[in-house]
């Protein structure tokens, strides 16, 4: 989701839109405000279930709020309204695909982890199988998705910011990325789960109401007719401007576009089931009916949400046009920026723009609190301390991890800022696809699977992303037809060692890491144990036990 997004660093430049003083303004009331919430919530965290699940206290009401407010990233709003805007029917495409990753991630794994585990993926995995390595792969896998998926968080989060506060030169930008590092930690550290909650509700709802409004606003401008809408973008777009209308504009142009979209699309689909941060926030809910009441209110607040980006980016094609979304710096993420521009001026401006900065804000703490609670719960306190740690000292290591991981961001922001950290968040959800989801599936529904199965498909999966990644036209080899420019990570031209075609490997990797848990499992001379598997069966299906989840 978040790969939208981070383009708008390759565009941040003196331009700026609106007034930044308001930003800034608005920028500062959203931090204080949350800020003193999380200091509030911070009095309660005195263990590890308080720290790591928020002492399971939210209702299922507060925490579908809390989920949509975590899956729904600042590309939810900025990339996909840019993508509609300029390719119609394929950019929608992003929202559909969105919307059924989260109901395959409901369906298939959220309230059976939910069940069986405590506080992270790898308390489930280990379950019934070796916990030692079993969790260290577990960890590793979860770690690398975050930290990618952070990565490029940190940098759009430089760009967008940037831009819209007027800030020039990589330099300044960096200042900007290292303040949004800093409000990381801080509202992490101190607040835990709880805070990061609260942080992520707050965003829910601006987010939510925000595009809410704009959506109603521009209806209006078109006598409430989408029909009218769609076709004031078809209008502005001039000649072959039907072609937003029907599929084929992005994707369509040749086989290879087709395999990349049908790629990116199983990686996006398959790759939320497996995103550590999304299915963490399941185990802060104190029962399984408070977990089915979550996942109904996020279905419904997902859902309407992805709704309005329907219209949001026909109104933006129609009322600022696509040739001035394609001028203005940050291109296809400054669709919605515009859009409040010409709708309600520099007020609205400002509003969308904090509605923005918060939308990062909680998705970057969101994933801060899961690396640390991988780090300090399954390497920490299970493999190094074999389970003997008091929950003080596991909270502390975990409070100390954040730190680490807060500055890991905040370089890597600053050393990807201006370069296109498309690939990255591919790479999240490509890695979440192969190396977790296929372990997830097979721990809780195939009473055969072993530790070797497991450790095949976590591991096969992790390094056969990051290699086919290595080697694709995102790293290397990729060049604008029209002005020759290089559209990789690697911005010399003349430097290419792309070997497959595919711009996401997801087509090959999570296929690969399937069938490389078939054949660990059936290679292994481990033996089954139903019993485990029967215990796990009862407990993913009842909650059975889910308060007072042990490690085997």
């Amino acid at each position: 989701m978040s790969a939208l997004v981070g383009s708008a660093t390759l565009a941040a430049e003196s331009k700026t839109v609106g007034e930044p003083v308001v930003n800034i303004g608005i920028f500062a009331l959203f931090v204080l405000v949350t800020l003193v919430i999380v200091f509030r919530a911070s009095r309660n965290n005195k263990t590890a279930a308080d720290y790591y699940a928020a002492g399971r206290s939210f209702t299922g009401p507060q925490n579908g709020t809390a989920i949509a407010g975590d899956y729904l990233s600042a590309a939810s709003f900025l990339g996909i309204c840019g993508a509609i805007a300029l390719n119609g029917y394929d950019g929608f495409l992003y929202s559909i695909g969105f919307l059924v990753a989260w109901l395959v991630a409901l369906l298939l794994v959220a309230e059976l982890l939910r069940n069986t585990g405590r506080f992270t993926m790898a308390d489930v995995l280990s379950f019934r199988l070796k916990q030692r390595p079993v969790r260290m792969a577990a960890a590793l896998s979860t770690l690398a998705v975050v930290f990618f998926y952070l990565l490029a968080q940190m940098a759009g989060a430089g760009g967008l910011v940037a831009l819209l506060l007027g800030i020039e030169g990589v330099a300044a930008q960096g200042v900007v990325i290292a303040v949004v590092g800093a409000l990381m930690i801080l509202y992490v550290l101190v607040g835990g789960m709880k805070g990061t909650t609260w942080v992520q509700i707050i965003k829910a709802v601006l987010l939510i109401v925000g595009a809410g409004v704009m959506t109603l606003w521009v209806l209006a401008r078109f006598g409430f007719s989408l029909s009218e809408v769609m076709q004031g973008a078809v209008d502005a777009a001039g000649e072959g401007g039907e072609a937003l209308l029907g599929p084929g504009k992005q994707y369509g142009a040749s086989a290879t576009s087709q395999l990349n979209f049908l790629s990116l699309a199983l990686a996006l689909v398959l790759g939320t089931a497996g995103l550590p941060h999304v299915l963490m926030r399941f185990y802060t809910v104190p029962s399984a009916k408070e977990a089915r009441r979550s996942v109904v209110w996020a279905i419904w607040l997902i859902g309407i949400f992805y709704l309005f980006t329907l219209v949001l980016g026909y109104g933006a094609g129609a009322l600022v046009g696509p040739e001035a979304i394609k001028a203005a710096p940050g291109g296809v993420n400054s669709a919605a920026p515009l859009l409040a521009f010409e709708l309600g001026g520099t007020v609205l401006l400002g509003v969308i723009s904090a509605v923005a900065f918060a939308t990062i804000l909680a998705v970057v703490a969101g994933l801060t609190i899961t690396a640390a609670t991988s780090f300090a719960h399954d390497i920490y306190a299970n493999v190094i301390k074999r389970g003997q740690v008091r929950p003080d000292g596991e909270v502390r290591v975990a409070r100390m991890t954040v730190v680490a991981i807060g500055i890991l961001a905040i370089v890597g922001g600053i050393f990807a800022n201006g370069q296109n950290v498309a690939f990255l968040v591919a790479l999240a959800f490509a890695v979440a696809a192969s190396a977790n989801l296929p372990t997830i599936l097979y721990s809780l529904f195939w009473k055969r699977f072993n530790t070797s199965g497991a450790l095949w498909s976590m591991y096969g999966g992790l390094i056969s992303c990051i290699v086919l990644i290595t080697f694709s036209p995102v790293v290397s080899g990729k060049v604008d037809p029209v002005t020759g420019d290089s559209l990789s990570m690697i911005k010399d031209t003349s430097v290419d060692f792309h070997v497959i075609p595919l711009e996401n490997p997801g087509l090959i990797s999570i296929p690969l890491a399937f069938v490389l848990g078939v054949v660990g499992t059936y290679l292994s001379k481990e033996k089954p144990h139903p019993e485990k598997f029967a215990e796990m069966e009862v407990r993913s299906l009842t909650g059975a036990g889910a308060e007072k989840a042990t490690v085997h």
